[in-house]
């Protein structure tokens, strides 16, 4: 049965899909407003966010009200059963609690966002990551974990990943061979900084560091990486191709045509009408076919562009969710193990003594490259960048390895990162691991 049509009745029936929301900052807080509409068959019961004031905020900008405080599984199930949404600042309040079906984690960390994701999963509860931070570097793990559990992992639709990745599986449906995917992007500046983005991340209630990723090429790079480990698609160099574009169907002309048959590309147009969205490129040589796209005014071939011009993850978050509890259908997902990483590179000179301070900062950008390649350079995946200690200087756009830094110790991303790699080797990825499972006191 159609999900909307489920939705519907589970409207009607008075059983809405029953959400937890991990995370109340600028992102989580537009997902409550509009899961606070509310969406047909759907609910937002719980929010849990480390400064209460914010989820207060959430919950009153979505127009929820009547919400009470607890502090145990037991109460919140209660609480919910009772109809009243709960707030708190323990995330395992939600994960463990049985009146949830679906936890949504929007805390846009890696640390604090795989205890989430763990605890959540370890409760047999679906998850959606609004986070491509932590997906990006240990999603295929995470996802390894759900599948064991029986349970949905899957970033959201909405994001350019999911919009990619839903027109992709659409064109499939239909007999197409998609080649190509990716985002359209307005501007790339590696070099952008907190301080660089600070009006601009004041003006619309943002965080400066979010918004440095945004501009710096380190969240367009996680968003290839998510796109590439669920279609198996690689980059055609490090930091994809990323060709100026006036609008985004240029794009099919623009990539190499050997390496998107030969292996299908994760890329990205730059500053391409319609100026966002996503797209998906598909490959036809038969005359006939061709004769017919171009009768739909799709071009002359073999490659042509189909495109989705919005992406409002908000919005299509609901999408996700249903999907994900009504079919156990992940939106977008790890086919298995890392296809392509997201790499720690300078953006300055950086001195020996120097403490990496990770996504979104002074020190580093993200470049994605292929997980083979990267795992050759022992490149040190931005994920775990942050806090890191330089053992030598390193010169701007440097790649720094694993061998330039020591690792904070105790640190559960770092685990599964090397569980992840023995999980999927490749390459010699030996050294790598003997650091990590060193400094991690293994």
């Amino acid at each position: 049965m159609a999900v909307d049509t489920v939705l519907r009745e589970r409207e009607a029936a008075g059983q809405p899909i029953r959400v937890g929301m991990v995370g109340a900052g600028t992102t989580g807080r537009s997902v409550a407003l509009q899961l606070g509409t509310p969406v047909p068959g759907m609910r937002l019961v719980a929010i849990a966010n480390r400064t209460l004031a914010k989820g207060e905020r959430a919950f009153r900008e979505a127009h929820i009200h009547g919400w009470s405080r607890v502090s145990s599984a037991s109460d919140a199930e209660q609480a919910i059963l009772r109809g009243t949404p709960v707030l708190t600042d323990d995330p395992t309040v939600l994960t463990a609690c049985e009146a949830i079906d679906i936890i949504v984690e929007v805390t846009g960390t890696v640390e604090a966002g795989a205890l989430v994701v763990l605890d959540a999963i370890a409760h047999r509860k679906h998850v959606v990551m609004v986070n491509a931070e932590l997906d990006s570097l240990i999603g295929p793990i995470l996802n390894e974990r759900a599948r064991q559990a029986g349970v949905v992992l899957t970033n959201t639709d909405g994001d350019e990943p999911g919009v990619a990745m839903t027109l992709l599986r659409y064109l499939r449906t239909l007999g197409l061979k998609p080649v190509a995917a990716g985002n359209i992007k307005g501007m790339v500046d590696y070099y952008r900084t907190p301080d660089t983005q600070r009006a601009f991340a004041e003006k619309y209630d943002q965080d400066a560091r979010k918004v440095t990723s945004f501009a710096d090429a380190t969240k367009l790079s996680m968003e290839a990486a998510l796109l590439a480990n669920a279609t198996g698609f690689r980059v055609g160099r490090r930091g994809m191709y990323g060709p100026a574009c006036k609008d985004v169907r240029e794009i099919a002309e623009r990539l190499p045509a050997a390496a998107m048959l030969e292996t299908g590309l994760v890329d990205y147009a730059l500053g391409a009408a319609p100026h966002t969205g996503a797209f998906v490129v598909v490959h036809e040589d038969a005359p006939l076919k061709q004769a017919q796209f171009a009768y739909c005014k799709l071009g002359d071939g073999p490659f042509y562009v189909l495109y989705t011009p919005f992406h409002l993850p908000h919005l299509q978050i609901a999408s996700t969710i249903a999907r994900a509890v009504i079919d156990h259908d992940p939106t977008v997902t790890p086919l298995a193990g890392p296809v392509c990483e997201v790499i720690t590179v300078a953006k300055r000179d950086l001195k020996a003594g120097e403490r990496l301070d990770g996504i979104g900062g002074f020190c580093a950008y993200g470049l994605v490259d292929n997980a083979v390649d990267a795992r050759a350079a022992d490149a040190l995946p931005i994920g775990l960048s942050e806090n890191c200690m330089l053992r030598r200087d390193k010169k701007k756009d440097d790649v720094v390895s694993f061998d330039d830094v020591m690792l904070p110790a105790g640190r559960r991303a770092d685990a599964l990162w090397r569980e992840q790699q023995m999980r999927w080797p490749m390459g010699d990825a030996k050294a790598s691991l003997e650091r990590v499972l060193v400094e991690a006191g293994s």
